[in-house]
C-alpha cells in the first residue's frame, strides 16, 4: 500500500500558489478572524496606511464589545491582538513610525476594558498588552516623539495603571523621553502627590460592603493608591536618569530600617561608586541575629566590605553565612579568597561541619552538591537515615544518582526512602516512579557484598511484597520491570514490620 503523503510545510508548498489561495479563500469564507487575518497580511504588504486603517477598525470593535471572554473565547482574541500588534510594529512601523506610535498607544488603551471582561487568571491576555508595552520604547525613538508630549502620555496611563499593565512604563521609555521628558514627567508626578485625593460620593454599595465608614475608607484606599503611584514613579524617574538620591528619597525612614530594602539601597549606592554610603545604609538596616538570615542584606554586607577593604570582615561574613546556611556559593567565594595551600584545609573543615550540623536534610543537600563531599554525603545518609523523610524526592533523587556509582549501599537507602514513602501514604500518581526505585535497589544489590545494619535486599523485598500485597496499580507497574509480587518459592518469610532502610 502507499505511504500517505504528509501534511507538511514542503507539501503544502508542493500544491502551488493558486492551488493554496483557493483553500484559503474557502477556509476564510466561514472563519471570520482567519478573514481577517489574511486581508491585514495582504494590505500590510500592499499598503501600510490601509492596513493602519483596517487595525484601527478592529480595535474599536473590540472596544466596543461588551461580551464576558471565558476560556473558550479568550485565547481566539488574544492571538487576534497580537496579530494586529504585529502588524503596528511590524510593515506599518516600518512605512511610518509615528502612525504606529499613535496605534500602538491606542492598542494598549483596550487593556483595561479587555482585562475588565475576561477571568485572565494564566496571564495569558495581560501578556499581550505587556508585549505590546515593551514595543513603545524603540517605536517612540523611530518616532522621535516629542518629550513634553510623550511625559504627559506616560503620566496619564501609569496614574491609571489598576491592571498593572504600565509598571515598567517609565523605564521602557526612558530612552524615548530623555533628560527633558523624564524631568517634565518628574514634575507631573510630584504636581500629582501634592493635589488632594477627590472624596468618592457615598453610595449604597459601600455602606453595605464597609458600613457607615465605606466612603471614609475608599477615600483612604484611594489617597493610599496614589500615594504607591507617585512614589513608585518617581523611583522609576529617578533610576531612569541614575538619581540615586532621588531614588532613596522616595524611601521612608521607617522602610530603610528593613534589611531588604537597606540592602536594595545599599546595591544602588555600591553602582554608584559611594560604598561608604552604601555601609551606613546597611547599617540602618541591620538584621536581628535570629533565625535564618536574611541573604539579601548579607550579600550587600559582603560586597560591600571587601569594596571599602575590610577584607577581613568580608571573610569573616562569607564563612558566617556558609555555617548558618550551608550553600556552597558562599563556601566557593571564601576559599577563593585564602592564600594558598590553606584552601584545602578549610574546605575540610566545611565539609565536616556539614556532616555533623543538626539538620540532616540542610547538611545533604550541600555535601551532595561539593564535588569533593561524595563520601561523606553516603556516610550522613547512611548513619543518619531516620532523620529523613521520605517525602524529600528531589533530595534522594540527586542522592541516588550520585552516590549509586561509587555507594551503591548509601544509594539504596535513598532509593528505599522514596519507595516505602509512596507506598506506606498510597501516592499512586508515584507508582511508577516507585516501581523504578525498586528496580534500581535490585540492580544496586547486585553490587553490595556488606548491607552492614541494612535489611538486605530480598528480605526487604519481601517486605513490600507481604505489607503492600494489595496496591495492584503498583505491582501492575513492577511487573513490567521483571519484578513479581510473588514471593520465590521457598524464600525467607518476610517481616510484618514497616520495610525500611
Amino acid at each position: 500500500m502507499p505511504r500517505r503523503a504528509a501534511l507538511d510545510r514542503q507539501s503544502l508548498i508542493a500544491l502551488g500558489p493558486e492551488r493554496l489561495a483557493d483553500l484559503l479563500l474557502e477556509l476564510a469564507s466561514n472563519d471570520p478572524a482567519l478573514k481577517r487575518q489574511l486581508k491585514l497580511s495582504v494590505t500590510s504588504s500592499a499598503n501600510p496606511a490601509d492596513a493602519a486603517s483596517l487595525v484601527r477598525e478592529r480595535l474599536a470593535s473590540v472596544r466596543r464589545s461588551r461580551t464576558f471572554l471565558d476560556w473558550k473565547t479568550i485565547k481566539p482574541l488574544a492571538k487576534e491582538l497580537g496579530i494586529q500588534r504585529e502588524a503596528i510594529t511590524g510593515p506599518i512601523a516600518q512605512a511610518d513610525p509615528a502612525q504606529a506610535l499613535s496605534l500602538l498607544w491606542d492598542f494598549l488603551t483596550l487593556g483595561e476594558s479587555v482585562l475588565g471582561r475576561c477571568n485572565d487568571s494564566n496571564g495569558l491576555m495581560g501578556d499581550v498588552f505587556r508585549d505590546a508595552c515593551r514595543q513603545l520604547g524603540p517605536l517612540a525613538q523611530a518616532a522621535r516623539s516629542d518629550p513634553a508630549a510623550l511625559a504627559q502620555q506616560v503620566f496619564e496611563v501609569y496614574s491609571n495603571n489598576g491592571y498593572g499593565l504600565y509598571d515598567d512604563l517609565i523605564a521602557i521609555l526612558a530612552d524615548a523621553l530623555g533628560p527633558a521628558g523624564l524631568a517634565a514627567l518628574q514634575a507631573l508626578l510630584e504636581q500629582l502627590g501634592r493635589e488632594p485625593v477627590p472624596v468618592p460620593p457615598r453610595d449604597e454599595w459601600r455602606a453595605v460592603m464597609w458600613g457607615s465608614g465605606g466612603t471614609r475608607y475608599a477615600h483612604e484606599l484611594a489617597e493610599q493608591a496614589r500615594q504607591w503611584t507617585v512614589k513608585d514613579g518617581l523611583q522609576a524617574v529617578a533610576q531612569a536618569r541614575g538619581d540615586v538620591d532621588g531614588y532613596i528619597a522616595q524611601i521612608s525612614e521607617r522602610e530603610r530600617r528593613m534589611p531588604r530594602i537597606a540592602a536594595g539601597i545599599a546595591t544602588k549606592l555600591l553602582k554608584a561608586g559611594r560604598p561608604s554610603d552604601a555601609l551606613q545604609a546597611l547599617e540602618q538596616g541591620t538584621p536581628q541575629r535570629t533565625g535564618w538570615p536574611v541573604l539579601d542584606w548579607e550579600d550587600a554586607r559582603i560586597a560591600v566590605l571587601q569594596a571599602v577593604g575590610r577584607l577581613e570582615d568580608a571573610q569573616a561574613a562569607r564563612w558566617t553565612c556558609f555555617k548558618q546556611t550551608l550553600q556552597g556559593s558562599y563556601l566557593k567565594d571564601y576559599l577563593q579568597e585564602l592564600p594558598d595551600f590553606e584552601d584545602v584545609e578549610a574546605e575540610q573543615r566545611a565539609i565536616a561541619l556539614a556532616a555533623t550540623t543538626t539538620d540532616a536534610v540542610q547538611g545533604l543537600n550541600f555535601l551532595l552538591s561539593w564535588p569533593a563531599a561524595t563520601a561523606e554525603a553516603a556516610r550522613l545518609l547512611l548513619e543518619r537515615q531516620r532523620e529523613f523523610g521520605g517525602d524529600h524526592y528531589d533530595l534522594f533523587s540527586a542522592a541516588a544518582e550520585r552516590l549509586s556509582a561509587d555507594h551503591p549501599l548509601a544509594a539504596t537507602v535513598a532509593l528505599r526512602s522514596m519507595v516505602d514513602f509512596t507506598l506506606s501514604n498510597g501516592r499512586s500518581s508515584r507508582y511508577g516512579y516507585a516501581a523504578e526505585h525498586l528496580h534500581s535497589c535490585q540492580l544496586l544489590s547486585q553490587r553490595i557484598n556488606d548491607w552492614g545494619s541494612i535489611t538486605p535486599h530480598a528480605l526487604y523485598l519481601d517486605a513490600i511484597r507481604s505489607n503492600h500485597a494489595r496496591k495492584s496499580s503498583f505491582w501492575g507497574q513492577a511487573k513490567a520491570l521483571g519484578l513479581s509480587p510473588e514471593r520465590a518459592p521457598n524464600g525467607t518469610p518476610a517481616p510484618k514490620n514497616r520495610p525500611g532502610a
